[in-house]
């Protein structure tokens, strides 16, 4: 009996590889036939016994069997060969051509870039015997809530270290994010806004670890900001060999995305160096700075047996995406994201997506140099729920002004104004 990852290894090398020349829509009726092909295969493991939280055993793509600290078990928990699009990006130059990677429909309450790394740190957690999961982020820490659904959905327990300016717990709300992470059943600590991870974070980890084991007797699993080491790496490891079998080489010059933790950046720049940087890779850095980010790959590239290059020759890291700070948006950011979702049905988070968007386009006509050409692929790595934290909604109602999306037409003889 196949796994679920030979079984779409199989597929995925024996269909897809015969169609990289075809059009997008020819990929995406590829992915359809395997995700059927997979979800009947998984139904047969139901019916025999199969749960969602049995771990699988993994080996890495071809190109990476040799790196060193490669993860031996997955568990299964997202919708994988996410379609690729053309994408009508507003602001952007006619002779540019950009294409979306839509990771942000990895699933539901699953959706985004974080739960292909959390398949092999949660599968890692699992095999520990652990009952529970600390980790840590922003109070609309994407991360954060897609740990606390995955975690919850394989019976662990969820503890949640969230970066606060709010120091009352009473005050923090419940929109965007948190909704989920209540929800859930997630316990959440709120710390200081500025706490680094070394310092003020893993400390308290460790802590909570200890106060777990003495005072309910479980092990608990510690997983860094965004789900970024060398276990959560083989996630956009993973993830580039389905870029691969999308035909990105032969499609695209260029693959542009946000970092704020480095992981995704990290897994898609290796990949692409491993088989043969065929690509240029662009990762605007919402959070940090260039430095911090080039310093987080290359302690990567250490870990993993990589000493032929360094970081600052596989991928660009642009600062310019920042704005005024992580998750603060500037009124120019929210009008942004309110124009590529009219224009191009695309919705994108203040925090992430909408940020590196935005720097993109500026950057298109203002600098191509960084650019290897003129096909774009951006990945879009989720973040929807990041959009419910007030900030859009306020954004929305207060444009409106003298041409409003909602009219009072209570009166049946009255007529409506159409614009």
């Amino acid at each position: 009996m196949f796994t679920h990852h030979q079984l779409m290894n199989g597929i995925s090398h024996k269909v897809i590889n015969n169609l990289k020349q075809q059009n997008v829509v020819g990929i995406f009726m590829t992915r359809q036939c395997i995700l059927s092909a997979v979800s009947n295969h998984r139904c047969r493991h139901t019916h025999s016994g199969f749960t969602s939280n049995q771990l699988l055993s993994y080996t890495p793509p071809d190109w990476a069997k040799h790196l060193k600290m490669s993860p031996s078990v997955q568990v299964q928990l997202f919708q994988p060969f996410t379609p690729i699009q053309k994408w009508n990006l507003p602001g952007v130059p006619s002779d540019i051509e950009v294409c979306i990677k839509r990771d942000d429909m990895t699933g539901c309450a699953l959706s985004g870039n974080k739960i292909r790394k959390l398949e092999f740190l949660l599968a890692e957690a699992l095999s520990n015997d652990c009952k529970a999961v600390i980790t840590c982020g922003g109070v609309q820490s994407n991360h954060c809530r897609t740990t606390a659904v995955a975690a919850r959905q394989l019976g662990l327990e969820t503890h949640l270290l969230l970066r606060s300016r709010i120091k009352d717990p009473c005050e923090v709300g419940s929109n965007g994010n948190m909704l989920l992470n209540r929800l859930m059943g997630a316990s959440m600590y709120l710390v200081p806004i500025k706490a680094q991870e070394k310092t003020d974070l893993i400390p308290r980890m460790q802590q909570l670890t200890n106060k777990l084991k003495k005072s309910k007797g479980i092990k608990a699993y510690s997983i860094p900001i965004g789900g970024s080491n060398v276990t959560g790496l083989h996630g956009y490891l993973n993830g580039w060999q389905e870029l691969l079998d999308q035909g990105v080489i032969n499609r695209f010059d260029d693959i542009v995305l946000t970092v704020g933790s480095g992981g995704t950046a990290a897994g898609i720049s290796i990949g692409n160096y491993l088989t043969g940087s065929h690509l240029r890779i662009h990762a605007f850095a919402v959070c940090d700075t260039a430095a911090y980010f080039h310093s987080h790959i290359n302690e990567t590239l250490d870990s993993i047996g990589i000493d032929t290059v360094r970081s600052e020759g596989i991928i660009n890291i642009h600062e310019g995406a920042k704005g005024l700070g992580y998750g603060i948006s500037k009124p120019e950011e929210l009008e942004f994201i309110k124009t590529v979702a009219k224009e191009s049905s695309i919705l994108l988070d203040p925090t992430y997506t909408g940020k590196a968007a935005l720097a993109l386009t500026k950057e298109l006509m203002h600098d191509r140099s960084k650019f290897k050409g003129r096909r774009i692929l951006f990945l879009h790595s989720g973040g929807i729920f990041g959009m419910f934290d007030g900030q859009l909604g306020d954004t929305l109602t207060q444009s409106s002004g003298a041409d409003p999306l909602v009219q009072n037409w209570m009166n049946p003889d009255s007529e409506p104004t159409i614009y």
